[in-house]
């Protein structure tokens, strides 16, 4: 029988873990007062989405299991919606004062597919468009228990460690401080193009996401291993660091708070991205309950290389794509003062060890898989442990601790390619066969 099987026992028991850790955060999240992810998603069905952009992008990794004409029925149809809801807050004069105005159709047609997949298909093409609704309904997911996440690091991390990432940053030159005021300075461009380049990373992870399914409706089943895996899996992971390694960023430790308003009197001294942080003993310091601790690992940057690195495979404008998101995002979390130089070493780190760890979950473990992974797990541990007890003795020999680091980071990058390259050989061109001799 089809319960019986393993694959299904399997994605029955991963069903059933997601359901408890949202239920897990909705609790978490009720107990601070503020509504957790179930519920803020189900607001997002009448009530102006977060994010529109976020929403249909979810949509068009649902439909690569659709045919082109139930693609084309899927976008009109939530368009339609869309417009709806459009009119009727107009003739009501409801005005959108927090989030889009739009997105509302994309996730109505994800709930409907789910509905009509379950009564309306059988067997396989059932299994296939659930997966697909499961897909874009898990991105939307993601986004809400990533918010949820923040929320708790900030009411349950009163205590944040940025003075010793500052310390330990003298190693590499406090780039955070050099890049924000080369941002500052090609104002008012360079901070619009960052800033969109940094708030549409989930956007761009769709576009490569769908290059690599756009085979999946024909084929009827989805391949091992996609960026999707891979970004879930980050964006479920890296909040877990936060609760060890609070951190909250330059420019509120440091600095004025984001877009210069708040956060000033919580902050050391008003000092980024002017002048250097001072060479002093770090300890842990009080910060407010709003602001949340997301810096160490940076997860843009583990995001931003994760897109990069599934770029690869595509044409050339998707390359470059993936090339200038990935410099773009490095810049935006650098000059807006979001992250230490050293959280971008971890966050490097942190993208390819899972990056390994799925891959190989997806081929079948091997000796050079496990030795990567492994290899990346203790890299990553060695770099959080010297953050927080050796930023003293980082800042006092840059000399010796700031190559240390990069070359850390390289092993990692040079051990992934050649792992990679071990997996998927480049076909081999086959060789020219030898002349014969002519018979007389």
């Amino acid at each position: 029988m089809a319960w019986r099987r393993p694959r299904f026992l399997l994605w029955t028991a991963a069903a059933v873990v997601a359901l408890g850790f949202l239920v897990a955060l909705e609790i978490a999240a009720r107990h601070y007062g503020l509504p957790g992810p179930v519920t803020t998603q189900v607001r997002e069905v009448i009530f102006p989405p977060k994010s529109g952009f976020l929403l249909y992008a979810s949509m068009a990794l649902m439909m690569v299991v659709l045919t082109w004409r139930q693609r084309m029925v899927a976008l009109g149809t939530a368009i339609g919606i869309d417009l709806v809801i459009l009119l009727a807050r107009w003739i009501l004069d409801i005005k959108v004062t927090e989030g889009h105005p739009f997105g509302n159709g994309a996730l109505l047609v994800m709930l409907g597919c789910a509905v009509v997949a379950v009564t309306r298909r059988t067997g396989r093409e059932r299994t296939l468009l659930l997966k697909g609704v499961g897909l874009g309904l898990l991105l939307v997911a993601g986004r809400k228990t990533g918010d949820t996440w923040l929320l708790i690091t900030s009411k349950t991390r009163p205590a944040v460690l940025d003075q010793y990432l500052a310390v330990a940053d003298h190693a590499l030159g406090n780039p955070s401080w050099l890049v924000g005021r080369i941002v500052r300075a090609t104002a008012p461009v360079g901070p619009h193009v960052l800033d969109f380049v940094y708030v549409q990373l989930a956007v761009a992870a769709v576009v490569i996401a769908l290059y690599q399914l756009r085979h999946v409706a024909a084929e009827r089943r989805f391949p091992a291993h996609h960026l999707v895996r891979t970004f879930l899996v980050i964006g479920l992971l890296g909040p877990a660091i936060y609760m060890i390694f609070p951190v909250v960023g330059p420019v509120f430790a440091y600095g004025t708070g984001a877009f210069g308003t708040g956060g000033e009197h919580w902050a050391v001294a008003n000092l980024w991205p002017e002048t250097a942080p001072p060479l002093t003993a770090p300890h842990p310091m009080t910060f407010d309950e709003i602001t949340p601790r997301n810096c160490m690992p940076s997860l843009h940057t583990a995001w931003a290389v994760t897109i990069f690195v599934h770029s690869r495979k595509g044409p050339g404008l998707l390359r470059f794509a993936g090339t200038f998101w990935l410099v773009a995002t490095l810049g935006a979390t650098l000059g807006f003062g979001y992250h230490y130089g050293v959280d971008l070493v971890a966050g490097v780190v942190f993208a390819l060890t899972i990056e390994a760890a799925l891959r190989s979950q997806a081929r079948g473990w091997d000796r050079s898989g496990v030795q990567l992974v492994a290899h990346g797990s203790t890299v990553f541990v060695t770099l959080l442990v010297s953050y927080r007890y050796l930023p003293l003795e980082m800042a006092e020999r840059p000399w010796l601790f700031g190559p240390l680091l990069i070359l850390a980071m390289v092993s990692v990058i040079l051990g992934f390619v050649r792992t990679v390259r071990l997996w998927d050989p480049k076909t081999a061109l086959a060789p020219r066969p030898e002349p014969q001799p002519e018979l007389v």
